[in-house]
């Protein structure tokens, strides 16, 4: 039996320890604090001192922070100081004294691509091991010395770029010039790149296409049909090969300065050529009027020369204006040869197996019928945009998986990863977001790949736990078994979204769908066009607000939560009225304007929204679109809303009313 006297010596012990505990962690704070200080003084001296190029001072700061967590700084901003004229030891060097880090990467990558400019391959040659997340220009560079090198993969895998007219890094340049002077590259290849640089108007790459193919062609006569595309057509020679190229070049320049009059001619032009140079005709005037959206609008007849140039080889992106074109309008058939002339990778991409089972099911016959079926089914397993779809075409309602909360272990591995260490110091020291924001995606990514989801939650719990909401979502969004919506659809600010969403009438799991893609939460989020806060609100934008509201307009009241959320929550509500109440034109119209929103709405009869969406023509606004109502959908189950399908959060598009 415990004697009161025993139990209250008990109990001083026990507050005893309590507060031997709070002493210790106390002290722990403390220390923690001195470290962070310590690191924060160090750091921007540091960087102080690399800006001004004082580099003796930097050396020293090498030495004084090498045992600190941002130790590698100093001696990164010496070796970057001179790039080019480092030996490759000395970046391999550091590369392996801090192995796998984000800045062994980044200055591996920025090696490697400014000694391929220089054509100094065999520096760059032992670099390349250490770069593992290079960007499309470093990702050229290295492919321009694996080619030096003789690897026989390259250009197989880098096809994309041979056959890419649009605009793209020097890098990726030189490596399709490298590829210009492979015997690897059959005729058809550089003749699938040839007409792709006429048609685009590229005379100069073009004239070095043909030469690689034994035909000559003249830069004069190619400068006079541009002057005058209309009168070359009129009296084209039809022969040869180069009569055949100036007749696409000049097909391709009439269709970009006036597409109505290239679909007037394109069928004239193209009479006693090959069939080949036809479909090459056709397909000039189908893809720059499916590329020229924005300036032309819709056009059927855009579809129907896609349509007429099948049996030409596609490029993935030629393949894709087509599929997009066909979703348009309803050319099911046309869908279906589109996603079949795409590569295998290009093919299984989500969006494109929802379209295949979307175009499928248009066919009268069970076997289509039980082929989409079976597409949805697989597509449903998922829970980003076109697996919520497949879902409602199954008869699956949306549900969060159960949230799995991170154990002490991964909550101990993360104190312990020497990368997301450095995100949280330079976050807590106040460092510049460009260093805060690699150290974590780098931090994420090595997390991602050894599939490590509780040190992906435990790093999102403890940014969330500092309202650090867009890299708690960033990390949140790339668990792969695990999962907790909490953090990857966060809420903050609850009470002000629901209470400005209801006051004009739109919906809160939108309201919060649009915000979580506007700024990841924020407040301090700056767009490069000027869009600030919470709902990224455009200046001019929140002057016409707030004089339709009748107040005076403050932009320093942006920064504020509540104000920048009464002030976004009733534009989009004003946007929603102008848009016939369609909150799918609502978004689209946030993002790219209403006056665009209401110019893609279909002019001859109503379309389905996931119609509409997939073909709106600005890339950025596409995705946009997809990420809100996404977003929407589950915002709308994690506030209690019920498993509301994403089609009932997008009903059909009606027609553009047209004034006479």
């Amino acid at each position: 039996m415990i004697t009161q006297q025993r139990m209250s010596n008990f109990n001083k012990t026990i507050i005893q320890h309590k507060k031997d505990l709070k002493l210790a962690l106390g002290v722990m704070a403390l220390a923690t604090a001195g470290c962070a200080s310590a690191s924060e003084e160090q750091f921007h001296d540091a960087l102080r001192a690399a800006n001004a190029g004082n580099t003796e001072l930097l050396r020293q700061y090498q030495v004084s922070m090498q045992n600190d967590v941002l130790g590698y700084y100093p001696e990164y901003w010496l070796l970057n100081r001179n790039l080019v004229s480092q030996s490759p030891s000395a970046i391999m060097s550091f590369a392996q004294r801090y192995p796998h880090s984000a800045m062994a990467e980044k200055l591996s990558a920025d090696y490697v691509e400014e000694k391929v400019k220089q054509g100094d391959f065999a520096s760059a040659a032992p670099v390349l091991q250490y770069v593992n997340n290079p960007d499309q220009a470093e990702s050229c560079a290295i492919a321009q010395v694996r080619a030096q090198t003789g690897d026989p993969l390259v250009f197989a895998e880098y096809k994309d770029v041979w056959l890419t007219t649009n605009t793209q890094p020097e890098s990726c340049n030189g490596l399709g010039r490298m590829m210009l002077s492979s015997a690897l590259m059959t005729h058809q290849d550089r003749q699938q790149r040839l007409w792709g640089q006429l048609r685009a108007g590229q005379s100069g790459q073009a004239i070095a296409t043909a030469q690689s193919m034994g035909m000559s062609l003249s830069l004069a006569q190619l400068n006079q049909i541009q002057a005058n595309p209309m009168n070359y057509l009129w009296s084209a020679a039809k022969v040869t090969p180069s009569d055949h190229a100036y007749l696409l070049y000049a097909m391709g320049r009439l269709a970009d300065s006036n597409l109505d009059t290239a679909i007037a001619s394109v069928q004239r032009a193209a009479e006693g050529v090959p069939q080949d140079v036809q479909r090459a005709l056709y397909r000039a005037v189908g893809y720059i009027g499916g590329t020229t959206v924005m300036k032309n609008n819709f056009k059927t007849d855009v579809i129907q020369y896609l349509d007429a140039s099948y049996g030409l080889p596609f490029s993935p992106e030629e393949a894709e204006i087509y599929a997009r074109q066909a979703i348009r309008f309803s050319n099911w058939e046309g869908v279906i040869r589109a996603i079949d002339a795409m590569s295998v990778n290009q093919r299984q991409e989500d969006r494109w197996q929802y379209w295949l089972a979307r175009a499928s099911e248009q066919r009268g016959d069970s076997q289509s019928k039980r082929v989409a079926q079976e597409i949805y089914k697989r597509l449903a397993q998922g829970d980003d945009y076109h697996n919520l779809l497949a879902k409602e075409r199954v008869g699956e309602a949306p549900k969060l998986p159960i949230s799995v909360e991170p154990s002490q272990n991964d909550v101990m591995r993360l104190s312990q990863d020497p990368h997301f260490n450095r995100a949280f110091t330079l976050r807590q020291i106040g460092a510049n977001d460009s260093y805060v924001n690699r150290e974590w995606n780098w931090a994420v990514r090595q997390a991602v790949a050894k599939k490590d989801d509780g040190l992906l939650l435990a790093a999102a719990k403890r940014a969330t736990d500092m309202r650090w909401y867009d890299r708690a979502i960033y990390a949140a969004d790339r668990t792969q078994q695990k999962h907790n919506y909490n953090y990857r659809y966060a809420m903050p600010h609850q009470n002000l979204v629901t209470q400005h969403s209801y006051s004009v009438g739109i919906d809160p799991a939108w309201a919060y769908g649009l915000m979580r893609q506007e700024s990841r939460f924020n407040t301090a989020a700056r767009s490069h066009v000027g869009a600030g806060g919470l709902m990224q609100i455009m200046p001019d934008t929140a002057k016409l607000v707030a004089k339709t509201m009748g107040e005076p307009y403050n932009p320093a009241a942006l920064t504020d939560p509540n104000t920048n959320l009464r002030y976004g929550t009733f534009y989009l509500s004003m946007i929603q009225k102008q848009l016939s109440q369609n909150p799918v034109l609502a978004t689209a119209g946030y993002n790219a304007g209403p006056n665009r929103a209401r110019r893609w709405q279909p002019e001859w009869q109503n379309l389905a929204a996931d119609q509409y969406t997939e073909s709106i023509p600005l890339l950025e606004t596409r995705d946009y679109v997809k990420h809100v109502m996404t977003n929407a959908t589950h915002y709308g189950v994690l506030l209690g809303q019920g498993a509301k399908p994403i089609g009932a959060r997008m009903p059909t598009i009606p027609m553009r009313v047209v004034n006479p």
